[in-house]
């Protein structure tokens, strides 16, 4: 028998898969059983209810957005390339093959209205990824206005990109960040 570390990253890893290509409420938990190739007594065991699994999925997605971002920030040689590197993780994850948008958004769609714990995960994920932004414009010198604006473009091109299923989305989206970088920064701006 598998040890309950080992069974919870297999439940979580497939769960992740299975929710995100097909979305959560087509996905009963006997095919995560399935799939996991963990008993169904087992899984309830760890998860309790399929809302756990769920903010158990959220917790997971958000270990690999940070680590994304800060790969791609790590790669950043200033404060203004640091302000575009999410746009340069946003390339590359738009390539994946099974890229279908932001799972945040996804389960936002279809389980929000149901489920308070799910839509307070999904805020505090855009909480943080909101205050993370800021923090990087401020460290620049740059204007508290360019934050959000930054956001919206990112949290705007992976919406699209998961629509058009097209990938340059990241590189539209990344013109436009440097477009507001170069205003805000600008001796016009006052700032």
């Amino acid at each position: 028998m598998i040890d309950e570390e080992t069974a919870r990253d297999q439940v979580v890893s497939t769960a992740d898969r299975l929710f995100y290509a097909h979305g959560v409420q087509a996905v009963g938990m006997d095919a995560v059983r399935t799939e996991a190739g963990v008993s169904l007594k087992r899984i309830y065991a760890l998860f309790p209810s399929k809302d756990d699994l769920v903010l158990a999925v959220l917790r997971h997605r958000t270990e690999q957005w940070d680590t994304g971002v800060a790969r791609a920030l790590a790669a950043a040689r200033t404060p203004r390339d640091r302000m575009l590197a999410v746009f340069d993780f946003l390339a590359e994850w738009f390539r994946e093959d099974d890229f279908r948008g932001c799972a945040f958004i996804n389960f936002f769609g279809e389980l929000a209205g149901g489920s308070s714990r799910v839509a307070e995960a999904v805020r505090e994920q855009k909480t943080s990824f909101q205050r993370h932004v800021a923090d990087m414009v401020r460290e620049a010198g740059g204007p508290g206005y360019l934050a959000p604006q930054l956001v919206l473009l990112a949290e705007g091109a992976q919406t699209t990109a998961a629509i058009t299923g097209d990938p340059a989305t990241a590189a539209n989206a990344r013109a436009a960040a440097e477009t507001l970088i170069g205003a805000a920064f600008s001796p016009a701006s006052g700032f």
